[in-house]
């Protein structure tokens, strides 16, 4: 493959560095002589900001591990090498009546990735994160060692290892348990709020029945109707769906980079609008099928080529409920009135289910996730976000961050240093340099 694919998702910063595929579990990692730098291991590039990539140093490609090596029908337990994508185990194991326990918004990440990432979907209120499912993992060491980790063996490891940004070591095989399911459809409700005391609310009465939950905003909504936007919820279909015509879809790629950005000011106001207004009726039902449902933006490959040859900054903050709705309105206030919006502006309740991850992203309280193109006005915004996210005593996802201080992450994350002692001594990555390295 070619070097443009060890990029992050958000396309920004860019990196010097280079990479080598592993092709077979078993083999050992590059040696130093190999391998210039230092190393990190590198699933599908799906993370947005840089804490996949490593700037003079070597990637350690691990999407040749692709090979499932056993899957019991029966209980739902699978284990597959740490390239696998999700996408790869839908298809292996809707049809035998089984589906992810987690899912992020896109199948195509790795099962290492997700991992790595502790990654969380929109049914967290109910199954906390993907790590609250891996039964156990292979990690392998850059002195050659291998160390079999679960909650039984090796647990230091295996909680340092979920949420570690694969800074432990290569992650070659995972097992986790899969989710029981009746049909490959969901009976999806949508209901359109005024502002963010009907989101409040209506999250509130959803997260007893719904098993997946989550919302769209509008960003560019100001005054009583700020936070206005339209609520999703859903639950699996019953055994009589099992039969539907399906309703996949095909990806239709962005096939250029946008010379000038497809998204700014005016496009972004008129199509909020649109799409808040599209829906006429208070509250609309209807069946869909897994991946519509799941993995809409899937079906427009590479669709992070809209932002331009900049890339986009992606913005995912976790709130406590103690502060959360006032520091929900005050970072809203300030995304209107900085007249740079977001589209893809997502809003949803975290629930309390406790991760294994030692640096796990999700705590209870509100999750809000933006995007921005990259450009000055966004790197001001996002620092005052971060400002608010502090005094709130959030947090922000470094799976989607690209420009964080490092008195930030550690304000967020202060077990990071508990976790350095983890840390495999080849392994380093942008991102970790970034916020664990000498202020500049």
């Amino acid at each position: 493959m070619g070097q443009n694919r060890y990029q992050s998702w958000g396309r920004y910063p860019k990196a010097e560095q280079n990479a080598l595929k592993m092709f077979w579990r078993h083999e050992p990692i590059p040696s130093s002589d190999e391998a210039s730098g230092n190393i990190l291991p590198f699933g599908n590039g799906r993370s947005y900001g840089d804490c996949c990539l490593n700037d003079g140093g070597t990637l350690i490609d691990t999407c040749s591990l692709d090979r499932f090596i056993q899957f019991d029908a029966e209980q739902g337990l699978l284990r597959c090498e740490a390239g696998v994508l999700l996408s790869d185990i839908v298809e292996l194991v809707v049809p035998r009546g089984w589906f992810l326990p987690v899912t992020p918004a896109t199948r195509y990440v790795t099962i290492g990735g997700a991992v790595a990432n502790d990654i969380h979907g929109k049914n967290h209120h109910r199954s906390g994160t993907f790590g609250c499912h891996v039964s156990a993992f292979e990690l392998l060491r850059s002195d050659g060692s291998r160390m079999l980790c679960s909650e039984i063996e090796n647990p230091e490891w295996f909680s340092a290892t979920i949420g570690g940004l694969g800074l432990t070591g290569v992650i070659t095989w995972v097992e986790i348990l899969l989710k029981p399911i009746m049909s490959p459809h969901v009976l999806e409700e949508t209901i359109r709020f005024a502002n963010l005391d009907e989101f409040f609310s209506i999250s509130e009465e959803s997260d007893t029945t719904f098993e997946y939950t989550v919302a769209w905003i509008d960003c560019t909504a100001k005054g009583e109707r700020l936070g206005r936007g339209l609520f999703r919820r859903a639950n699996h279909g019953a055994a009589s769906l099992r039969g539907r015509r399906s309703t996949k879809y095909t990806a239709i790629a962005l096939p250029l980079v946008p010379s000038a950005l497809l998204v700014n000011r005016l496009t972004l106001r008129a199509v909020n609008s649109l799409y808040y207004r599209n829906q006429i009726r208070a509250r609309r039902t209807r069946t869909k099928h897994f991946e519509s449902f799941f993995y809409p933006l899937d079906a427009i490959g590479r669709w992070n080529r809209m932002y331009g040859p900049r890339g986009f900054l992606q913005y995912q903050c976790v709130l406590p409920h103690s502060d959360g709705a006032t520091a929900l309105r005050e970072m809203l206030e300030a995304v209107a009135a900085s007249g740079l919006g977001s589209f893809l502006a997502v809003l949803k309740i975290f629930g309390d289910k406790e991760s294994p991850g030692l640096m796990s992203f999700p705590r209870p309280g509100v999750t809000l996730a933006l995007d921005f193109p990259n450009k000055p006005r966004a790197m001001e915004l996002l620092d005052r976000l971060d400002e608010i996210t502090r005094s709130a005593g959030g947090a922000v996802y470094p799976a989607k961050d690209a420009r964080m201080s490092r008195e930030s992450y550690q304000a967020y994350f202060p077990q990071w240093e508990e976790f350095s002692r983890f840390i495999d001594p080849r392994c380093s990555s942008s991102f970790w340099r970034r916020v664990t390295g000498p202020a500049e």
